[in-house]
């Protein structure tokens, strides 16, 4: 449900575009991310970064599309985000020293060796480069129909092929780590067990 929610704008810009043209999407799109972003205040009383982030993009550049009459603007949109997302990932290795911002992310939730989460970072670095390149050569070398199919099914698919590829690279190490847990539990429990052993025999 939550990523149908984050995929609202641009479903229905999607649908927009297939009724009416890419100026009449834009304004959708637009229209779309201040109403997501106000559902969210309203029920949560914050808003994410990253919707914030969004809502400014598409404020600038779909508004540039639409009075400047030039699709480019739009369609860099998902470079834009793409890249930023790039360089803050960078950027945490620097502030944040060992704790990239996908650990700060996902920690609470699986356990992974220190230089794990490093190649993690970088794998999510590489992924937001790539997604932003190939955005740009979808729309510089096919249709502007080709790009908007694009944005909606080839950046989902991407995402989802990427993060399932994440899942499997980093259950190997999960499995580790259960299996070291299950090792010192094992370990304190036998330490616990033969003191006990030692005081019945006296």
């Amino acid at each position: 449900m939550k990523l149908l929610f984050d995929l609202f704008p641009v479903i229905l810009f999607f649908i927009a575009y297939k009724m009416y043209d890419i100026y009449v999407a834009t304004g959708v799109a637009i229209i779309a991310t201040i109403g997501q972003v106000s559902y969210l205040y309203a029920r949560y009383k914050k808003v994410e970064k990253i919707h914030l982030i969004t809502l400014a993009l598409i404020v600038v550049l779909g508004g540039a599309t639409i009075i400047l009459q030039d699709e480019a603007f739009i369609a860099w949109k998902p470079t834009v985000v793409n890249w930023g997302f790039a360089l803050v990932f960078l950027a945490s290795h620097y502030v944040f020293g060992n704790k990239p911002i996908v650990r700060r992310m996902m920690e609470s939730m699986i356990q992974l060796p220190d230089a794990v989460w490093i190649r993690l970072s970088y794998l999510w670095i590489g992924f937001f480069v790539f997604s932003g390149l190939i955005n740009l050569w979808v729309y510089y070398n096919f249709s502007l129909d080709a790009w908007v199919n694009f944005k909606l099914f080839g950046l989902m698919g991407l995402t989802l092929v990427f993060i399932l590829i994440q899942g499997v690279y980093i259950s190997r190490y999960t499995k580790d780590t259960d299996d070291n847990e299950t090792e010192s539990e094992q370990t304190q429990t036998l330490e616990t067990v033969k003191p006990q052993e030692k005081t019945e025999k006296n």
